[in-house]
């Protein structure tokens, strides 16, 4: 698999990706957007929930990404932006191909988007069914299982830490009710 994309165009990223992950994380990012590190804003929970919810058994952060492969967890992006033409109102545009063709080639166990409004993004490309709540989705990203979780960035807060982690605690116990793996170690997964 090639990996970073050139920063404009609507591929997915494939850095943190590999075949046979358990489960491929996915969230959204505009086309010509690309961060430096994934999840690394100020206020940002996603390493802590990672941890804290049992995905992973070590607190690793931006710096050490690398490891998730280790653990069977990979990370991507659905690329959007929106279009504007003149006299006309912005309009959004989803690239779900590429994203597809990415989790075919992956084969995760599940896709697990980081946020409601990423599975948003995608089922409105797919014509599918808006998620009313988290957890599995009753509808598939290339024919993989879909899970959705609330987003760990600062701009959540609202919702409190402890919820979070419970619901992503339920992606856990949702993967190990899939393929009980034992420990998680680099050498398990």
């Amino acid at each position: 698999m090639t990996n970073l994309p050139d920063d404009d165009s609507p591929d997915p990223d494939r850095t943190l990706l590999r075949p046979g992950l358990r489960v491929v994380i996915c969230g959204t990012v505009g086309r010509g957007r690309r961060p430096r590190q994934s999840y690394a804003g100020p206020g940002n929970r996603f390493w802590e929930l990672l941890y804290g919810s049992g995905l992973v058994p070590e607190l690793l952060g931006p710096e050490r990404a690398e490891r998730l492969l280790g653990y069977g967890v990979g990370l991507t992006d659905l690329v959007t932006e929106r279009v504007r033409e003149p006299g006309r109102e912005p309009e959004a545009v989803i690239h779900l191909e590429p994203l597809d063709r990415v989790i075919r080639a992956v084969a995760p166990g599940v896709v697990a988007f980081v946020s409601k409004t990423a599975a948003t993004w995608y089922a409105r490309g797919a014509g599918e069914r808006l998620p009313r709540d988290y957890g599995e989705l009753d509808w598939t990203v290339a024919g993989t299982p879909a899970f959705v979780l609330p987003g760990p960035s600062g701009a959540n807060n609202g919702m409190s830490l402890p919820l979070r982690l419970a619901l992503w605690t339920d992606l856990a116990d949702y993967l190990a009710s899939r393929a009980p793996l034992g420990p998680l170690s680099p050498k398990n997964v």
